[in-house]
């Protein structure tokens, strides 16, 4: 079949036969081509326009394409898709070439080994993953070439496994092929990223993962940079020693818990604003922001690490002007890390080593500000900082100041870098003086005094006499080379001796420079590991001083860590506060320890428990990270794990409902928890039926109390629980305040010791402006069913009514319920807030921006 196509079709599909699981950018003149089922599947994904050409079958191929100078965008959403892009360039001269110019992939880009472009986001590390599965458990290796950083991890559960690969936000896993095909699927399916296979054979250990401790972590990780090496087909020099860690290092949060808590990004949303992530984010550099994110996935549980990192950020807290004078400083420094991944990877232009510059010229003054600090640590970090100071020599030396963004159109170098290069440039400078000088001469000798000598690319230096002015030529003085509308062009075979020498010498320029620049970068590149060195320390600098920032802007406290106890005075839930106006957000007290290891909390919906409780969770994620706490005193133990049954996500992607991923989560905190972790289980039951919801949640607290003996934090609706106040030694009843007014809820947000007395549903239900009809019966219905006690029956089934009444009437919450009240008059103020309630979209807003819209709007009527 092939034999019928022409040569170049089948070059293609040669090369096509090596890459199937990608689509392959086929070089053609100015054009990027694509054919066959590429060319299909391309032209709907991209929305560009499907044409066919011939190919020496009976059949035309289709064929789509697109301009090799913009392709970079359409690579683009390609890869934000999922897919991958082999780049097949031309690598020999067309001119050159004997039948078939030889093409090869010079390039594989995929999810996972993105460089530059919209799909890298400057804050965020992106990490290509590698999971092989062993017989006691599984070895996870993560890459990210734009930094150069690598880790690995042995794990024994796959669940962990996917709950590090979603931390990290992996785009591409890869794997062998004999990997378990559903365990492959989960790990797609669960974490949103391309599978790659890769059984390419795993040569000797580099240097980089010489260290590395057993087979499991070295097989994993091998794989992954013959993966790497594979696609890049360049140098991979930036790649940073394999640094090994284990779980047990820090605190452990499950995938759903972070979601959840809403760490790094919202859960309606998807995005980073109203995380903890957007709460915390002072950073001035892409590298602190970066880190910033991996230390909110990973909180410390060595208390001296935790105390280290409190005393730099107390430190900078007490040095004011130092701190700001640092935040400006850091402002300047750009993303080092990226960018000697740059210079290694070869794709830096001159821009980008002006950049590394203007950074270098920063760090002195970074080493002598960190170390005029008072304090012995910070003293410490001050004497190891490397400003590299003959690189910015190097730099200063050779580069121009405002060089182009092209390699290839000269003005890179300065001069007196290079002699050959300044002899060069002295002969383009003279022969355009001899121009300059030309045109002035032959203005005055015939006079015209609009005549001009010019350049273009097509014709060289030409001089150019209007119309109007061609009576006063002598003949046969130039000879003419063009005429336009307007004005006559014209040459003399001195201008054309003279426009030989200085495009030879400004060619000679452009490829001198371009020669020079190669050679400096290659100089660059010894400096990369002193670079990420420099990177690091930047990079921690700026996330200490962003919590020194947000810690004192917002009046935190520095908490103080114990065996045992949580005493939180006056809390407040980091985000929602900063959503809020601080002086409406209600702080509240959280207890525990010995005796008081559980709190059952009960209260009206939209009360606030779930923010409550969330509050707790995300304080002891900022004690653990270093950073201080919106709290007036703090004193908190070190937590091991955080696990969160919170919210009703359906598991759509799996299939599995409400109630199924409820008892999922729970059976993760159960059977993982220790009496060190802290669990957070909101309404659980609440997906099935009244009884055995009940039932359920009644027996996970006594598991959990008498199994576990973790601190946890139990919301319900099941007032009935309560009891267990009395049946548990360790658990203790807190309810969220609320009052009634006027026949409406009014929520205070507080916590105060003991149960709930009522629920208030019907109330929530109200201020979704439910119909008044339906609010009336539902009133009617809960009387009917708490006058039956024990024996609920379903109430009789009322009787429609009319559509037409004469007046609306509705039973008053403090009736006795034989009585119906009028609605009293309603005031201007009234009126306003009525109209204000209208014109809220309840069902789009979250339980908690209802619950502040609400208590915002109760405020305006007293």
């Amino acid at each position: 079949m092939m034999a019928s196509y022409t040569p170049m079709i089948q070059q293609y599909l040669k090369i096509k036969a090596e890459h199937q699981d990608a689509f392959l950018f086929f070089r053609l003149g100015d054009f990027y081509e694509m054919f066959f089922e590429d060319a299909k599947k391309a032209s709907q994904e991209l929305e560009i326009t499907l044409t066919s050409r011939d190919g020496g079958s009976a059949d035309k191929i289709p064929m789509c394409g697109v301009p090799y100078h913009s392709a970079a965008a359409y690579i683009e959403q390609l890869i934000k898709k999922g897919y991958k892009v082999a780049i097949c360039e031309q690598t020999e001269d067309p001119k050159a070439a004997k039948g078939v110019v030889k093409r090869e992939v010079v390039q594989l880009i995929t999810p996972g080994t993105v460089m530059d472009g919209k799909g890298i986001h400057e804050s965020e590390n992106n990490f290509i993953a590698s999971v092989s599965e062993f017989r006691d458990g599984y070895g996870l290796a993560l890459s990210d070439l734009t930094t150069g950083e690598n880790l690995a991890v042995f794990i024994e559960r796959i669940e962990d496994v996917m709950s590090e690969i979603y931390s990290v936000s992996a785009k591409e896993i890869v794997v062998s092929s004999k990997f378990n095909e559903h365990t492959a699927a989960q790990l797609k399916e669960r974490c949103g990223a391309t599978i790659s296979i890769e059984d390419g054979e795993i040569t000797e250990r580099i240097e980089i993962a010489k260290h590395l401790p057993g087979e499991e972590l070295t097989e994993t990780f091998m794989r992954l940079y013959t993966y790497l090496q594979k696609t890049q087909k360049r140098s991979l020099d930036h790649l940073q020693p394999v640094q090994v860690y284990e779980l047990e290092e820090a605190m452990k949060i499950d995938l759903y818990s972070k979601r959840n808590l809403e760490l790094t990004e919202t859960i309606r949303s998807k995005s980073k604003k109203g995380s903890l992530l957007w709460l915390l984010d002072e950073t001035k550099t892409a590298m602190g922001g970066r880190l910033l994110k991996q230390w909110i996935d990973r909180p410390l549980i060595r208390a001296s690490q935790i105390e280290e990192r409190q005393e730099m950020v107390e430190t900078l807290i007490n040095h004011l002007f130092e701190r700001e004078d640092l935040r400006e400083r850091l402002k300047e420094v750009y993303d080092l890390e990226r960018l000697a991944g740059r210079v290694a990877f070869g794709n830096v232009n001159a821009r980008d080593l002006i950049q590394l510059k203007e950074s270098l010229k920063q760090v002195p003054s970074i080493k002598e500000l960190v170390g005029s600090l008072n304090h012995k640590k910070a003293k410490e970090r001050a004497g190891l900082i490397d400003p590299c100071g003959d690189l910015l020599d190097l730099l200063e030396e050779a580069l121009h100041e405002n060089p182009p963004l092209s390699l290839k159109e000269g003005n890179l170098i300065k001069d007196g870098y290079h002699q050959k290069l300044d002899e060069y440039r002295d002969a383009s400078k003279n022969g355009k003086d001899w121009i300059a000088r030309l045109e002035q001469q032959e203005r005055a000798y015939t006079g015209i005094r609009s005549l001009k000598v010019g350049f273009n690319k097509v014709f060289g230096y030409y001089i150019e006499v209007t119309k109007a002015n061609l009576h006063l030529l002598e003949d046969g003085r130039y000879e003419r080379k063009q005429t336009l509308t307007n004005a006559e062009r014209y040459i003399t075979p001195e201008l054309k001796e003279k426009e030989a020498l200085i495009l030879e010498a400004e060619n000679n320029i452009c490829e001198l420079e371009y020669e020079l620049f190669a050679v400096l970068r290659e100089k660059v590149k010894q400096f990369i590991p002193r670079l990420q060195r420099l990177a690091k320390q930047m990079s921690e600098l700026d996330a200490l001083q962003c919590f020194a920032t947000i810690s004192e802007n917002r009046h935190y406290t520095k908490p103080v860590f114990s065996d045992n106890e949580v005493k939180v005075i006056e809390g407040r839930h980091p985000v929602v506060e900063k959503v809020m106006d601080s002086q409406e957000y209600v702080p509240n007290n959280c207890l525990m320890g010995d005796s008081r290891e559980m709190l059952l909390i009960t209260g009206p919906n939209m009360s606030g428990k779930s923010t409550y409780m969330r509050q707790i969770a995300l304080l002891s994620i900022m004690a653990q990270i270093g950073c201080f706490v919106p709290a007036k005193e703090a004193v908190l133990p070190i937590f091991d794990q955080i696990f969160t049954r919170i919210g009703a996500a359906d598991d759509l992607i799996s299939g599995q409902s409400t109630f199924m991923v409820e008892m999922l989560e729970a059976k993760n905190a159960i059977v993982n928890a220790t009496k060190d972790s802290l669990i957070l289980f909101d309404e659980i039951g609440r997906g099935t039926s009244t009884y055995d919801g009940m039932a359920l949640a009644q027996a996970i607290i006594e598991y959990v109390h008498d199994h576990i003996g973790a601190k946890t934090l139990f919301s319900t609706h099941y007032h009935e629980l309560t009891v267990l106040e009395d049946k548990l030694p360790q658990l203790k009843n807190v309810h969220v305040r609320a009052e009634e007014y006027n026949g409406t809820v009014v929520f205070l947000h507080q916590i105060k010791e003991g149960a709930a007395d009522k629920s208030y549903g019907i109330h929530v239900a109200q201020l979704a402006e439910l119909p008044d009809d339906l609010i009336s019966r539902a009133q009617e219905i809960l009387k009917q069913l708490e006058q039956t006690g024990d024996k609920p029956e379903l109430p009789a089934v009322s009787e429609k009514k009319s559509a037409v009444r004469e007046e609306p009437a509705q039973l008053s919450f403090f009736a006795d319920g034989e009585k119906e009240q009028k609605a009293p008059a309603v005031s201007n103020k009234e009126k306003q807030v009525l109209e204000a309630f209208k014109s809220i979209n309840i069902l789009d807003m979250t339980p908690l921006e209802a619950m502040n819209e609400m208590y915002k709007l109760q405020k305006k009527l007293k």
